[in-house]
């Protein structure tokens, strides 16, 4: 081989890249330690890009074409190599390509719940996941965030590397967007569209890729918030609570046996309720219904009968075992005092529990 070929053979003259792989984000193309002619050949195909770096600065950027690498054509890269004056010679740098197409269907997911203010639970963790596109839209910031110096930058390494990040920022979006958890965990659709122009801003300025399409295809509350929903739901559902308590006794009626028995608790306390509102009633017209004048006989301790009542009195006047009375004083529905060892019950406060 003449020198002239052996000097040659050393000069790279067309630099391409076919990328076969589909899965392909950047790819530093290899120069095999050979120097770049001067006027040599640069392919960009379509969704592509290609940056130059040189003395670890980044240089030009080329978009899909063909490009005849001159001094002329590589302005910033003839400046960082000292080309002041045109100087048309062999050079070293490395080259990028950048594959620009869409990248679809890539998973995210929180693998911790994530803490959010909720206007109708106040603080509540959230788990989420779903899918998103993207595409590069920034070579330099993408290959100095992301991708580094790696020779073949991948779809696996690019889903490692970026799924803590796009969690990160679905929080802080999550976050300034407001949404109610009750809306987050029924309205998937809309809000991946919401979300895009305060996620995108995000991506693009730190990452270099813009995010086309942002999808939610699950999002869960513990178990606990769940069946705070799950009771409002019930609430909803059951509605006419008078009609809703017809319904159970006729229903417990045609069952019978223990399990009637136990279905028509609600229901006896109910129309026991219903009883001693309607004593209480009675006594209250009974008083005001006295003739004008009249002194009523003295009964010792019959106003203290009326304004307040043992236990056992008002499970006696609502039809309902003492333990019931007891079960409902205890969860807070029936107010009463303790006084020493006795439990008394006002009347004002049992006419409000039956009251509602």
């Amino acid at each position: 081989m003449s020198i002239l070929g052996f000097i040659k053979g050393e000069l790279l003259e067309i630099i391409e890249w076919t990328d076969d792989s589909r899965d392909t984000l950047s790819f530093r193309y290899p120069d095999d330690d050979k120097e770049i002619k001067n006027g040599a050949q640069l392919i960009v195909r379509e969704s592509q890009q290609v940056q130059f770096v040189a003395a670890g600065q980044y240089a030009d950027l080329f978009g899909p074409g063909k490009h005849t690498l001159k001094t002329e054509n590589i302005p910033v890269l003839s400046t960082i190599l000292g080309w002041k004056y045109g100087f048309n010679s062999p050079f070293k740098c490395d080259v990028y390509f950048l594959n620009t197409r869409l990248f679809t269907g890539n998973k995210w997911g929180t693998s911790n719940p994530v803490m959010m203010r909720d206007a109708d639970f106040g603080v509540v963790r959230l788990r989420a996941f779903g899918t998103y596109d993207f595409r590069i839209v920034d070579a330099p910031k993408f290959l100095r965030e992301v991708a580094g110096t790696d020779q073949n930058f991948r779809l696996d390494e690019f889903a490692d590397t970026m799924r803590s990040r796009i969690v990160s920022v679905f929080t802080e979006a999550l976050a300034t967007a407001n949404v109610p958890a009750l809306d987050v965990a029924s309205r998937y659709g809309e809000l991946g569209d919401a979300l895009l122009p305060i996620i995108n801003p995000a991506m693009t300025g730190k990452y270099g890729i813009e995010i086309t399409a942002f999808v939610l295809e699950n999002v869960s509350v513990p178990p606990e918030v769940e069946k705070a929903i799950d009771a409002r739901s019930s609430m909803g559902v059951v509605g006419n609570l008078n009609d809703y308590v017809k319904f159970q006794m006729g229903h417990a009626m045609g069952q019978g046996g223990e399990a009637g028995a136990a279905a028509a608790v609600p229901a006896q306390m109910a129309v026991g309720f219903g009883i001693a509102q309607e004593m209480m009633r009675s006594m209250q017209s009974g008083q005001t219904q006295a003739p004008a004048g009249a002194t009523p006989p003295p009964v010792p301790g019959a106003a203290n009968a009326l304004e307040v009542l043992t236990p056992e009195q008002a499970a006696a006047a609502l039809g309902v075992s003492v333990e019931d009375v007891m079960a409902s004083i205890a969860s807070g529905e029936l107010k009463a005092r303790k006084i020493g060892s006795a439990t008394r019950i006002a009347k004002a406060a049992l006419e409000e529990f039956l009251r509602g």
